[in-house]
This record gives structure tokens, sequence and C-alpha cells, in this order.
């Protein structure tokens, strides 16, 4: 069998992979939602890696084996690129968990997950996802609520493929990394460089940095030292330009 890049990034992140210490535990945001027991369960299964910038976390096509979470960094999801020019589906932002659909079903990925930057990624096995369904109500509410996100997630991300405004694009992908509930960790600020935004926008980063000055100038954001502080996030869902 041929051995790529890819391989060698995937079997990198497993040599890596390593128990999560207490902060990293703090950060994982379903933990909460379950007993002592399960909450053993999980901590004793839960593994945390490094990628590098570039490395892919999921790949389609390959088998599932975990359920995987942002611990800080950036991610991006797309399509294949092999059929064509790529399309990002969604920024994946600290604190957000993602694929559990793929996880539901046990079946192969149908989408890429990349890092843009260094990134920690905490994954826990198919097989404790498993258990915890069998055995938590508190997990089934947190991966229903997930799914139910996740759905109004991509259905914004089609109407937000049609905006023929970038200011209106740079606006909706903003709010989405800002989600409370997919990206909990991220705060009031994020930290991203317009390069990045650039990639899971679609746009120039030039184009990028005259939509970051609109929506500065109208009060939505605020532009800080390394990052993006949102000052109106329902205006960055909804507003008019």
């Amino acid at each position: 069998m041929r051995f790529n890049a890819t391989d060698r990034s995937l079997s990198a992140l497993r040599e890596r992979a390593r128990a999560p210490d207490p902060d990293e535990l703090a950060q994982v945001p379903w933990l909460a939602s379950l007993t002592e027991v399960e909450r053993q369960r999980a901590v004793d299964t839960l593994v945390v890696t490094q990628a590098q910038a570039g490395d892919y976390i999921c790949r389609i096509g390959r088998p599932v084996t975990y359920w995987f979470g942002l611990v800080d960094g950036l991610l991006k999801m797309s399509n294949d690129d092999s059929q064509g020019p790529v399309i990002t589906f969604t920024g994946l932002a600290p604190g957000g968990w993602f694929g559990e659909g793929t996880v539901l079903k046990h079946e192969q990925y149908r989408y890429n997950v990349q890092a843009l930057r260094k990134s920690r990624v905490a994954g826990l096995p198919v097989d404790t996802f498993d258990w915890l369904l069998d055995h938590s109500i508190g997990f089934n509410r947190f991966v229903m609520h997930q799914l139910n996100e996740r759905l109004g997630q991509f259905i914004a991300a089609r109407e937000i493929d049609r905006l023929n405004n970038p200011d209106l694009r740079v606006a909706r992908n903003l709010a989405a990394l800002f989600h409370p509930l997919l990206s909990p960790n991220v705060g009031g600020i994020l930290r991203i460089t317009q390069q990045e935004l650039a990639y899971l926008v679609g746009l120039s980063r030039q184009r990028v940095n005259e939509a970051l000055s609109t929506l500065a100038d109208k009060g939505w954001i605020r532009i800080e030292y390394g990052g993006l502080r949102v000052l109106d996030l329902a205006a960055l869902r909804q507003g008019q330009l």
C-alpha cells in the first residue's frame, strides 16, 4: 500500500497521543454533564495530541476511530480537494467537538479536517462514545444539542455561499466561530490571523482586511493584537450592510 504524507501525519498524531492533564480536562465541555462513574470512564480513555499546521485530523475515506474536540488552535472542515476547488464547510474553534454524526453511523469520513496552525486535539475512542450513549442521559442530551446546532450551522453555511457581499460573508463566518455551544471556549476574543480567516471564508487576505475594517467601523467587532473581539454577535449573524 502506498504510504503518503497524509499517512505520515496521521501516524505522527497517534504517536504523540497522551493522557490529558487537568487543565485540558477542564476544557472538555461535555464532561460536566456526566455522572462520576461516566466521567471516570471517559477520562480513562480520552487522549490529547499535538497537530502541526497542515496536519489532517480526519481524512475522507478513512474509518472513524475517535470523536474529536479542539483544545486550542484552529481547524477547518472541507471537501475532497481532488474533486475540484476546495470548499470549506466550517471553521472549528477552541472547545468545539466535531464528527459525532460520522461516529454515530460508524462510517468513513466524508470530509477533511485540517489544522490551520499548531493545535491541540482531544479524542474520545468510538467504543467509549458508544458506551456513553448507552448509559448517559447527560451525554445524549449534549450530542443531541450538538447535532441540532450543527445542522443549523450548515444551513447557514449554504446561505453564506449565496451571498455576493464579501463583508457579510466575513461577518457570518465570524459569527459561526463564536457559536456558544459549538465553540464554547473561544470567549470574548478569537485568536485568528487575517490569512487564516481568508482560508475559512474563501476570500483573499486583502479583501478580508477590508471587510474587517467595515465591520469594525460599524461597531460589530474590534480588531485587537493577535485576534478579534466581537462586540455585537447578533449583528454579525443577522445584520445588513
